[in-house]
């Protein structure tokens, strides 16, 4: 059996979830999530906590079990705490400004980036002297805050030599030698 499908969901104080035929709906202080489930899993709320069941042990139906269950909870966790991502832009004269829902990055090249961030996603921007440049992404859904975070770092991302780059905060970089004469 799978360990993850298997692991009840526990339910913090204020989330409320609604199963309607196959769509999951998680609502918390936050915000509000939906889910489709396909492949016959069986999702059940039943005090305090969430489980799901699959109707077989064939591959598809053991795959989609865990799958769900780490799904629905990632939705449980984003309604009531949220997710937080940080980008870290490390480069002589790299910046990062936003005016509400629009990031405006300077990676080095001939012109400004400006990404229209969703408005689900909050964007802080933190510049301090002596410091690199960080970029912090703050949303109830993880997928899309995950999401917004690979397309700020595709724009640049760090180089193996000097490790110049958008990266996220705590990444390590595997560093390459150079030249020697």
């Amino acid at each position: 059996m799978s360990r993850i499908g298997k692991n009840p969901i526990a339910l913090p104080q204020g989330v409320e979830v609604k199963v309607d035929g196959n769509v999951v709906t998680v609502k918390g202080k936050l915000g509000e999530l939906t889910q489709e489930i396909k492949s016959g899993i069986t999702v059940k709320v039943e005090d305090g906590t969430v489980t799901l069941e699959r109707p077989s042990e064939s591959k598809d139906h053991r795959a989609a079990h865990g799958l769900y269950r780490a799904l629905i909870n990632n939705m449980v966790e984003g309604v009531s705490k949220g997710f937080t991502k940080e980008l870290e832009l490390v480069g002589v004269g790299y910046r990062a400004s936003n005016q509400g829902q629009k990031l405006d990055l300077a990676l080095g090249f001939s012109h400004n980036i400006v990404l229209n961030l969703a408005p689900e996603v909050k964007v802080e921007t933190i510049s301090e002297k002596g410091k690199n440049p960080i970029v912090k992404l703050t949303s109830h859904d993880k997928q899309l805050v995950g999401q917004v975070a690979a397309k700020i770092r595709s724009f640049r991302r760090p180089e193996p030599y000097k490790g110049k780059g958008v990266k996220f905060v705590g990444e390590v970089l595997r560093r390459k030698a150079g030249k020697s004469a």
